[in-house]
């Protein structure tokens, strides 16, 4: 199934292929996808091996933009697919505040390239996207970062829940950089809800019994990761290349 897109962007889905999956065939699948970063062609071979049908939800975990080489052919992609909804990721949150500031110093090398991918389609896309997708049926809540054991997920904002990785010593949210002793905010959340989600690159899946982490690292030359709910099955494609060294 090719999903390249061309023109007015209308990929077509075919129906569920009996083998891919053990939900009967007429319930539709959540899809939870992890961290593209501009990894365009994986994104195609993600999509093809899921084969997603009509009735099914996708749910991209943010950071669709920057590192990768086409930011503006993953997210014209994935605003183009039907039932489909992508999280805030830290990268976003970043360019759109320098498309609110004009500040050149909020901006990292790479995000210039990016800055220049994206066309004003784009740009409406993404300063629209929600922070956290919440799934009571089945007590899950997927997010960009994570969360805060100390405070209710609901009540947690972008500055939390797009860029938490480990907790310091004082309790604070931090990147691994800033904290290199801090604990794994998901190592201590203890649920429920069950949290999915991405922004840690990890060699593999990072599993616990309360969240499972989804950014296995494609932009770095890992795998473009997809997990299936509420099996929490995993579908992965490798990276073409190593983008970013």
């Amino acid at each position: 199934m090719n999903f390249a897109v061309t023109g007015a962007f209308s990929p077509i889905f075919g129906p569920h292929p009996a083998s891919r999956t053990r939900l009967p065939l007429f319930m539709s699948r959540i899809i939870v996808i992890g961290d593209v970063h501009g990894c365009y062609a994986e994104l195609l071979d993600l999509l093809d091996k899921l084969e997603p049908a009509k009735d099914d939800r996708l749910i991209f975990l943010g950071d669709l933009v920057n590192r990768g080489p086409d930011s503006h052919g993953v997210v014209s992609l994935v605003r183009s697919l039907p039932n489909t909804v992508c999280l805030m990721g830290n990268h976003e949150l970043r360019l759109l505040e320098y498309r609110k500031d004009r500040d050149p110093k909020i901006l990292k090398d790479y995000d210039w390239e990016t800055v220049r991918q994206l066309d004003e389609q784009d740009w409406r896309y993404i300063q629209d996207l929600p922070n956290t997708q919440n799934l009571p049926d089945i007590q899950t809540v997927c997010v960009h970062g994570g969360f805060l054991p100390s405070i209710p997920w609901f009540r947690q904002g972008a500055e939390i829940v797009t860029r938490i990785q480990v907790i310091d010593a004082d309790g604070k949210p931090r990147k691994r950089t800033e904290a290199p002793q801090g604990r794994y905010w998901a190592d201590e959340w203890e649920g429920p809800p069950f949290v999915v989600y991405g922004h840690t690159p990890r060699p593999d899946v990072y599993r616990r019994p309360w969240s499972l982490g989804l950014d296995t690292g494609c932009v770095y030359g890992g795998f473009l990761t997809a997990a299936i709910l509420p099996e929490r099955e995993i579908v992965q494609v490798p990276a073409h290349s190593r983008y970013v060294a």
